[in-house]
């Protein structure tokens, strides 16, 4: 669905995932991107008379329309696009481990060069929330800030690198060669590669109005998908690993080319196709990859048919006990059930949840096999009884690591002990999202200290619906009015949960783990369809270890300005005993000579091992700086919509101020002004 317009050979090896397109005179589309050797290169094969005067650029030797940013450290992400919308050409912006520079390659000036701590391993530009100025958004280590284009600091939080689609519909890619679509919080579909995505992009390949979302990997391969069913609709195979995938009207002429580069410097462009060309286009080697799959498809159906034949054919020739089976054949009104129940334990299993299977008859089940994500290693599991212990039931424990909804895909191997062959049935059982929690007595004296109190418009016979859509209840559990209260205890940690309904529809959720507080008012907001929610918290366990926390950062970064200052001390008195040791050998006193480069030896120990001290102070920082992140984000979870971002705003905003006290206070009732 992509037809080849033109192809390039730049004399420059290009840097995964670091490749841009932009207009940075307002007008013609250049193409800019990182080099192994600390550089950037902008291609303008539009004004090829245009040469560059600035101190950071310089024009290729090689190449006339190629120009060199020079930025003097590895390059670690590269975007281009408006930062300053009053200026009417794009900026290009470039990071590194250490700073950002956002550069004006129009009139060769920074529009601004600041130092990110956290470092700069992803970037872009776009507007976000209600900050009406575009922003530079860049995601470090642990964390992601906004800057706007005079280099201030106007975002500051976590979130993962997205590609936006359209709508609420966005593609990602993992670093386990995972790719795929989501609509919010539906996945439409994902696929997994021995390879690793090195691009994802977005773009209408076949004119039909819908974006598909184009992946280069590191095999070389390009391909773009469905974002509705992930069908391969166009492939195409570079001789290096992708490097990036933008695109733009490179070569003016009113048309959008998608545009591929490869890490050797290849570079191609291709147009749409039109809606009716869909599948003539296709890349040979795709239609050669579609009948083997018919093929093995055909195999398969195939041998499913002879088996049927075979055992119609024993069975008319050799008539046998039902209770045998020898060929496979099970009642036809067999029918498989499943429950899945809560399990405390023993001595020799921890507490778990117990997926029940049985047959409807005496059938005996052979093997199960379950495919759930997320739940057990390779997201499958195999259960397969010894011979001696079969029956028509099987229990299998089941321990999901977090409170998040499971569909349990099923395939079960019916039949009898002497069959040779088994029917397969399949089907889907979802897991309860609060799945490892089990109800128990009410007992005040281990009431968490922990709680959130919240008031929504629901009768409690609703709530009592969510209650059992979302927890294993026993059978015979019967809430229908309020006031009503419910005590659960964690199959992982033996910690307490209580959930308590009033006549006026507040609840009160008590818990020491804010994690599950926030997981149960997002579970409440989303069952209940609610847009906003206030709520009043307050953790004093979790709340005491982060005041603990931001005592460290505040040491750490005590420390961090010492040792900068005695490593700034430390250089100066280098310069000076070297220049020392050089005015004595040029005099011909070695004595003297050598004493000065000893202490420049000493020095230089001195300075590296302040430099390891700088070191594991600076991982230290950034651990308690994302824990303080990760602490803003769970009191976020605590509210729902606007309450929810202002909250986050509010302790952002008490964190730059050095404010504890209204952070605490924040994170407990909301607002300052509460």
């Amino acid at each position: 669905m992509l037809l080849p317009v033109f192809t390039l050979k730049l004399r420059h090896k290009i840097s995964p995932r670091m490749v841009a397109i932009g207009r940075f005179d307002g007008t013609h589309p250049c193409l800019a991107a990182a080099t192994q050797a600390g550089k950037v290169f902008i291609h303008n094969p539009h004004t090829r008379s245009q040469h560059f005067s600035a101190p950071r650029v310089f024009q290729s030797p090689l190449e006339s329309d190629v120009s060199l940013l020079n930025i003097n450290q590895a390059v670690s992400c590269l975007t281009a696009g408006v930062l300053n919308p009053e200026l009417g050409y794009d900026a290009l912006l470039v990071g590194t481990q250490t700073n950002l520079l956002a550069y004006d390659v129009y009139n060769n000036s920074d529009f601004f060069y600041r130092e990110v701590a956290d470092g700069a391993n992803a970037i872009v530009l776009g507007t976000l929330g209600d900050i009406s100025s575009p922003l530079a958004i860049i995601g470090g280590n642990c964390a992601l800030q906004g800057f706007d284009h005079e280099g201030k600091d106007l975002f500051w939080t976590i979130i993962t690198s997205l590609c936006p689609v359209y709508g609420s519909r966005f593609g990602y890619a993992l670093a386990n060669g995972t790719v795929g679509v989501y609509d919010k919080t539906a996945r439409y579909w994902r696929i997994k590669s021995k390879n690793y995505a090195m691009s994802i992009h977005a773009f209408d390949l076949n004119s039909d109005g819908v974006c598909e979302l184009i992946t280069g990997w590191s095999n070389g391969k390009v391909d773009a998908r469905s974002d509705r069913t992930g069908e391969v609709i166009f492939k195409d195979n570079f001789s290096s690993a992708i490097a990036g995938v933008v695109e733009g009207d490179y070569r003016m002429d009113g048309h959008v080319q998608l545009i591929c580069c490869s890490v050797d410097g290849e570079i191609r462009g291709y147009l749409p196709g039109a809606a009716e060309m869909r599948g003539s286009l296709m890349d040979t080697s795709v239609e050669q990859e579609l009948i083997r799959e018919l093929s093995q498809k055909k195999q398969n159906l195939l041998l499913e048919l002879r088996n049927y034949e075979e055992n119609a054919k024993a069975e008319g020739s050799s008539p046998l006990n039902e209770a045998d089976g020898q060929w496979g054949t099970i009642p036809a009104n067999t029918k498989l059930h499943t429950a899945l129940s809560v399990s405390l334990g023993s001595e020799t299993r921890a507490a778990h949840t117990e997926l029940c299977i049985s047959t409807s008859n005496d059938t005996i089940i052979r093997a199960v096999l379950i495919f759930a994500e997320g739940i057990f290693l390779g997201e499958s599991h195999v259960v397969h009884p010894s011979i001696h212990s079969l029956s028509s039931s099987i229990r299998i424990p089941i321990t999901p690591p977090k409170d998040v909804p499971v569909d349990l895909h099923l395939k079960t191997f019916v039949g009898y002990r002497s069959s040779t062959q088994f029917h397969v049935f399949e089907l889907t059982r979802q897991l309860p999202r609060f799945s490892m929690y089990a109800l128990t007595s009410l007992d005040s004296a281990s009431q968490p200290l922990g709680y959130v109190n919240f008031t929504i418009a629901e009768r409690a016979q609703r709530v009592f619906i969510w209650l059992n859509q979302n927890f294993l209840l026993p059978e015979d559990t019967d809430i229908q009015n309020a006031p009503f209260q419910v005590c659960f205890t964690s199959l992982r940690n033996g910690s307490q949960l209580y959930i308590k309904v009033k006549l006026n529809g507040e609840i009160s959720v008590k818990t020491d783990d804010i994690d599950l507080a926030g997981d149960i008012i997002q579970s409440i907001a989303s069952f209940f369809a609610i847009e906003d929610l206030q709520v009043e918290a307050d953790f004093p366990v979790y709340f005491e270890e982060l005041r603990k926390v931001l005592v460290k950062v505040d040491e750490y970064h005590s420390v961090h300005q010492k040792l900068s200052a005695d490593m700034a001390d430390n250089s100066n008195l280098i310069r000076s005993l070297l220049v020392r040791a050089e005015d004595a050998r040029l005099m011909r006193d070695m004595k003297t000579m050598k004493n000065r480069y000893m202490e420049l030896y000493d020095l230089n120990k001195d300075l590296l091992n302040g430099y390891k001290i700088r070191c594991n102070n600076h991982t230290e920082l950034l651990g308690n700086l994302k824990a303080v992140n990760q602490a803003i984000q769970r009191a976020g979870r605590l509210r729902v919509g606007k309450p929810k971002n202002q909250v986050i705003t509010a302790c952002r905003d008490a964190i730059r101020s050095n404010n504890i006290n209204t952070l605490f206070r924040i994170m407990r009732v909301g607002t300052t002004s509460s």
